[in-house]
């Protein structure tokens, strides 16, 4: 492939549990003075605009396309002239409610959406009561490079990621509100997608506090393909930015070219003893 990098920015903010308007305001001003004029891509996290409380989302819910939510981001990416990956928000459709990635081209255009497919419902949580699971993964193209998508918990399933490596993913973005408990799993999936498949991971997760002594994590990463970090922003809000050089990746793919060993097919041979 030509010779290509491209630059992401990550916004790793602390939401206001279900105030909407408040959390757009707070993303215009975290951009104001610390999104790079020279970002390809920026990327928020998962349920920015309400933080992570299920009995929050239905209230918060907007028509894909419609809303103070859409219009926000969509005037973002034509102001900055820089695609959005839009973290998430709580949509509705049919009168269904979904959790809902929103992507945005340099002209303001909604050009795609992804909607989360595994819901996380367990140690309190109950994600699965107030929103429906998406049907498919979902692949965007954004400067000719292409973007796997998810969400928070989809992380824990690797068969969607290899889906997306077969589909000639050259980006992995999974954008989260990961609870503080559980750092390890955290950094060893997210790292572990990114080798497994070869190709750059932007793991963007909350900070801060949300309710009840629970807290986010915070620690959002770009990795690279060998697991290396790009850059991180570990904890607090702000932006950060790392380029992706994309033709390096092509390259030590030919020279370690381990996905070319993949099977169609894993059959179990059960061997009992008599």
């Amino acid at each position: 492939m030509a010779k290509k990098e491209v630059k992401i920015s990550m916004l790793q903010m602390s939401s206001i549990i279900g105030e909407v308007e408040a959390n757009i305001n707070k993303v215009k001003d975290l951009l104001e003075y610390r999104l790079p004029s020279d970002s390809d891509v920026l990327v928020l996290p998962e349920v920015w605009t309400v933080g992570w409380d299920c009995a929050s989302f239905r209230a918060s819910a907007q028509t894909l396309g419609e809303g103070s939510v859409h219009d926000f981001l969509s005037y973002i990416a034509k102001k900055n002239s820089i695609n959005i990956i839009g973290g998430s928000y709580i949509t509705i459709k049919d009168g269904k409610y979904y959790n809902t990635c929103p992507v945005y081209d340099r002209s303001g255009n909604l050009i795609a959406a992804y909607s989360k497919n595994h819901l996380y419902s367990y140690y309190g949580c109950d994600e699965d009561k107030y929103v429906s699971a998406g049907d498919s993964p979902v692949m965007v193209e954004l400067d000719d490079v292409k973007f796997g998508l998810t969400i928070c918990y989809d992380i824990r399933f690797p068969e969607i990621y290899r889906a997306y490596m077969k589909a000639g993913a050259d980006v992995l973005i999974n954008c989260a509100a990961w609870g503080f408990k559980k750092a390890v799993p955290w950094e060893i999936m997210t790292k572990s997608r990114a080798v497994e498949n070869q190709c750059y991971m932007v793991a963007l997760t909350q900070s801060g506090y949300i309710k009840n002594n629970e807290y986010n994590l915070g620690e959002s990463r770009i990795i690279d393909y060998e697991g290396k970090e790009v850059v991180s922003i570990l904890s607090g809000e702000g932006i950060v930015s790392g380029v992706l050089d994309l033709e390096m990746m092509y390259e030590f793919r030919t020279k370690s070219p381990t996905l070319r060993d993949i099977r169609d097919n894993y059959e179990v041979k059960l061997l009992c003893k008599n």
